[in-house]
């Protein structure tokens, strides 16, 4: 078992931080959207039996109370993987662009 601290060390060793804006690794959105395998993290992350839910509660909860959250905070938040918190932020964001128009 990992302690905050462990666990922080741990992700940061593996990715950088990724804002709202949309940065991981030095990609933004736009650049993951553009990637062939964006279409199998977005495919294979909808199969998580708890992704609906997961959505929904970060939609509800999280960012409400911390609508700036990134994708690497909201993966340690919820202990669910990096992907799955990436769909989530990208999915959120294009529904709340889609309801301003």
């Amino acid at each position: 078992m990992h302690n905050k601290d462990t666990q922080n060390t741990f992700f940061q060793g593996r990715h950088t931080v990724i804002d709202v804006a949309g940065e991981v690794n030095g990609m933004s959105f736009d650049d993951y959207l553009n990637s062939p395998i964006w279409r199998i993290l977005v495919d294979t992350v909808h199969t998580l039996p708890m992704f609906a839910h997961h959505k929904a509660y970060v939609r509800d909860v999280v960012q409400s109370t911390q609508p700036q959250i990134n994708a690497e905070d909201l993966a340690l938040k919820l202990g669910i993987s990096l992907g799955e918190s990436l769909v989530i932020l990208y999915e959120l964001q294009v529904s709340r662009a889609e309801n301003k128009t």
